[in-house]
């Protein structure tokens, strides 16, 4: 566990995590050598020598208080330690994540990473603050005690150092036993969750479809399930325990009859016998507690392993040597990339000129927005390569191929935080003028115009306070501030109504003059323009040209065209 927790910190964040433990061990160790003092002060009261007992009283006091001391230390620092480890993993995490490729966040994996900031986060730092100790104390004060048995009798101490692979292997076998039980109960939970947000975000459609009946019907399904998995989480351990508790009094027990039959025999003294005893009790304790920790234990290594397995997926590679574009032309070349098992692009190539707009149109699954997404990394390539300037974009600097680029998807994400925030995203140092002159041109003027609070309005998570025509202007006005010479669109007008498609249009038409632009549409009439258009269909080019050769030509192009058409009115 504490091997798994230095990993997941790595050396940068991990020293007060080892000061703490290092702290706690010395503690426990030294309360369990402390009761060595018990011998010679058991023999001083018991061969009626009380005035020699005071010097081994006070010894023992002393130790007591030292112990006393640094239990309060290591107390006191496993607290900042788990305020210092939330801190170190936040980091870790956020330097990690912004090192990983752009198409590993999924919907599915971005809920994954909030899960893991915050609730795995949460449970792992009390690992420190209240479970390391009694943790560390099972483990040593045992050990330090067996230790003490030596002084007494050999025998004894060898019974009690024989006994602990057993301890430790009923340990070993409680958690083998109900790890697949933890594992169903952790997907059960997520799973409710899911269905508790699910129910809550749909309750408009629900209610006006009127089946609300059957969706929380699903719902209580879910928690139904969660309530059964933790049922048999929780039965599971039950044998260990029990094991767990057999075995230590098994133990304790056998101690204290060896210990019987040699002070019987002679072998040993009233005195030894007694302080057996005391140090046998003091072993209980502290093992037993090892049946309540492995639950609470394997809960925080679970979540543990959640975090290392996120830290341990491999970066975005960086070239040793990078080098600079030589100038803005996209290129293609006999690119092959999968996704699992599936094929999306299949030895495709491409040239974009400099300056010059590319429209890519096919059907849902035909690799269009895969296209754009090679371009700017959130994939490397499985074969081929993506040239900017003429240099695979894998030997540009990630921040240099950035700065090259711009991006207007059709979701658009605003952080929260005011207009004028989300649109500085695009050149944090930008004056005040270079704003409003990039709000004009994408017609975001007239939106700030209207709200209350101008610029200063706050859009909401996620832009919730803005509607989709006014988020994508945000959006374009962003781009313009970046002013980033390639321009890559993905659909950045195919959700909006007729009047703010045709307002963002004009700013997306300031925002291409100029650029090298690669762009995906579904609404034909916005590639009509373009230099070349490309037909996508399984992963190839079927067909490429201009509109008026592709529309001679009577391909696939004016095919598509034909039943994408609108009806006449």
């Amino acid at each position: 566990m504490i091997r798994l927790l230095l990993r997941v910190l790595g050396e940068r964040h991990s020293g007060p995590l080892r000061r703490t433990v290092a702290l706690m061990s010395v503690c426990a160790v030294c309360e369990g050598l402390s009761y060595a003092l018990l011998i010679p002060l058991l023999h001083a009261l018991l061969e009626d020598r009380p005035r020699s007992a005071w010097p081994w009283l006070t010894g023992f006091a002393v130790a007591v208080l030292v112990t006393s001391v640094l239990g309060y230390l290591s107390d006191k620092s496993g607290f900042r330690t788990g305020g210092e480890l939330s801190r170190g993993l936040h980091h870790r995490l956020g330097d990690h994540l912004a090192g990983l490729p752009l198409g590993w966040f999924t919907p599915g994996r971005v809920g994954d990473v909030s899960g893991l900031t915050s609730r795995s986060v949460l449970e792992v730092m009390t690992v420190p603050a209240h479970r390391l100790r009694p943790l560390i104390n099972a483990t040593l004060i045992p050990l330090s005690t067996v230790v003490v048995l030596f002084f007494l009798d050999w025998r004894l101490a060898l019974a009690g150092l024989v006994a602990a692979p057993v301890i430790a292997g009923v340990q070993r076998w409680t958690s083998r036993a109900t790890a697949h039980q933890d594992e169903e109960r952790a997907r059960r939970s997520d799973e409710a969750s899911g269905r508790v947000v699910e129910y809550v975000r749909a309750q408009p459609v629900l209610r006006a479809g009127g089946r609300t009946g059957e969706r929380f019907g699903l719902l209580d399904d879910a928690l139904r399930a969660q309530w059964e998995s933790s049922r048999r989480a929780a039965l599971s351990g039950v044998p260990g325990m029990l094991g767990l508790t057999f075995s230590v009094q098994a133990v304790f027990t056998a101690v204290l009859a060896l210990g019987v039959y040699f002070c019987l025999d002679g072998d040993l003294g009233a005195a030894e016998l007694l302080a057996i005893m005391v140090l046998a009790a003091r072993c209980v304790d502290p093992l037993l507690s090892l049946a309540d920790l492995g639950g609470i234990m394997r809960v925080s290594r679970g979540e543990l392993e959640r975090i290392d397995a996120v830290l341990t997926e491999p970066p975005l590679p960086t070239a040793p040597h990078p080098k600079l574009p030589a100038h803005d032309g996209v290129q293609f070349d006999a690119v092959g990339f999968r996704r699992g098992d599936r094929t999306v692009l299949d030895g495709l190539s491409l040239e974009v000129r400099e300056g010059r707009r590319v429209a890519v149109i096919g059907s849902s699954g035909a690799g269009k927005t895969t296209l754009l997404q090679l371009v700017a990394r959130f994939h490397d390539v499985d074969e081929g390569a993506v040239r900017l300037g003429g240099v695979d974009v894998r030997h540009i600097d990630p921040e240099v191929l950035m700065a090259r680029l711009s991006m207007v998807f059709q979701d658009v994400y605003l952080f929260e935080g005011t207009i004028e925030d989300n649109v500085r995203l695009g050149r944090p140092d930008a004056t005040g003028e270079e704003v409003r002159a990039a709000a004009a041109a994408a017609c975001l003027d007239e939106v700030v115009a209207r709200l209350p609070d101008g610029w200063e309005t706050q859009v909401g998570e996620g832009g919730t306070a803005l509607s989709g025509g006014e988020r994508q202007r945000v959006s374009i006005a962003r781009a313009l501030l970046k002013d980033a010479p390639v321009l890559l669109l993905d659909e950045a007008t195919s959700a909006l109504d007729p009047h703010s498609e045709a307002v963002v249009q004009q700013g997306l038409e300031r925002l291409m003059t100029g650029r090298t632009v690669i762009m995906v549409a579904h609404r034909l009439r916005t590639v009509e323009d373009a230099d070349l258009i490309v037909f996508l269909e399984d992963g190839r080019i079927a067909e490429q040209g201009t509109h008026e050769e592709l529309m001679r030509r009577g391909g696939r192009y004016a095919a598509f065209r034909k039943v994408a058409a609108p009806a006449p009115a």
